[in-house]
């Protein structure tokens, strides 16, 4: 069965974006579900795309969301909560796909497509977001059937134009002069660019062969964090000491900014960084940090033929 009627949820962020483009070029009929219109309103010069104001924790609104879909794409999900106890990170990785398998369930959907996390494990993660990615992927796959497809992924830190990591620790650098405190230096990572995590959801959603199954989504390199800011650093000219910071120190700073606005590093985090987000399987995906980041963060500017260099860096 080709599925041609998709409802992306989280499709206004940095993945659900590139999902949403190639889809669109692709002849589908692509339906996104935001809080607030107006902020969105660049994504209706895609056509194709209907772009709908809408709860999607309200029951109705995503049964309305889901009328007439054949495939649904789930990419919500918080790094942080305003809770400390996990409540947050429930309500958003366990309940709301509870609520997508049972809207699916009598909308007739066929077809799921699921974003989890590397490392994510209902039993044994190490912290509140990773334990609870994993209860969430769990309870779709326990209802994927003959009628109900369901597929995950588990990708390492994502990169790409307008990520939240490079970009984000590029922001940081900037605003600390001279020495910049690391926590978690040695924690490792796999980075992942956006464009093959958007082709490996749009390869899966019509092939069988995926169906039921859970993929890990790595990079072809494996960096420590410390080596990913110092790269950031280099890209952006900063000189600055980037100093790593032992366990203790590094568990005491996340303890206090998880109370600073914005909670740019908390608890949590520091606890799902006790896990290596690297893939075990030789099977990674191919395009590399060095041939995409310099042309976002970096002062080389994007190149005269992107569409030819993306190409070429793929290959």
């Amino acid at each position: 069965m080709q599925h041609a009627n998709i409802c992306i949820l989280g499709g206004t962020g940095f993945i659900g974006r590139h999902i949403a483009s190639r889809l669109i070029a692709q002849g589908k009929q692509v339906r996104i579900p935001t809080r607030n219109l107006e902020r969105h309103r660049d994504l209706l010069v895609l056509p194709g795309i209907e772009l709908v104001e809408a709860d999607i924790f309200d029951s109705g609104s995503l049964h309305h969301l889901m009328d007439g879909a054949d495939c649904v794409i789930n990419l919500v999900g918080i790094l942080n909560e305003k809770q400390h106890n996990g409540d947050g990170f429930r309500r958003v990785h366990v309940e709301l796909p509870r609520l997508i398998l049972h809207e699916s369930l009598t909308a007739g959907i066929t077809r799921i497509l699921h974003m989890s996390a590397l490392n994510a494990d209902a039993n044994k993660g190490q912290s509140h977001y990773l334990r609870s990615k994993g209860e969430g992927e769990n309870t779709l796959h326990g209802f994927s059937t003959e009628k109900l497809h369901v597929t995950s992924f588990r990708p390492s830190v994502i990169f790409g134009p307008g990520d939240s990591f490079f970009n984000r620790f590029a922001g940081l650098l900037k605003m600390t002069p001279f020495v910049f405190p690391l926590a978690c230096p040695n924690a490792r990572f796999a980075p992942v660019y956006v464009g093959d995590v958007a082709s490996r959801f749009i390869q899966a959603m019509d092939d069988k062969k995926t169906f039921g199954q859970r993929y890990d989504l790595c990079g072809p390199r494996q960096y420590s964090l410390i080596e990913l800011v110092r790269y950031t650093a280099a890209q952006l000219r900063l000189r600055r000491r980037i100093i790593g910071l032992p366990d203790k120190i590094s568990y005491l700073q996340a303890a206090m900014l998880e109370w600073f606005p914005g909670k740019p590093f908390s608890l949590d985090n520091y606890k799902s960084l006790q896990t290596d987000s690297i893939c075990n399987q030789d099977v990674t995906e191919t395009t590399s940090i060095e041939s995409i980041v310099p042309y976002y963060i970096g002062n080389k500017g994007r190149p005269k033929n992107y569409d030819r260099y993306r190409s070429q860096t793929r290959k």
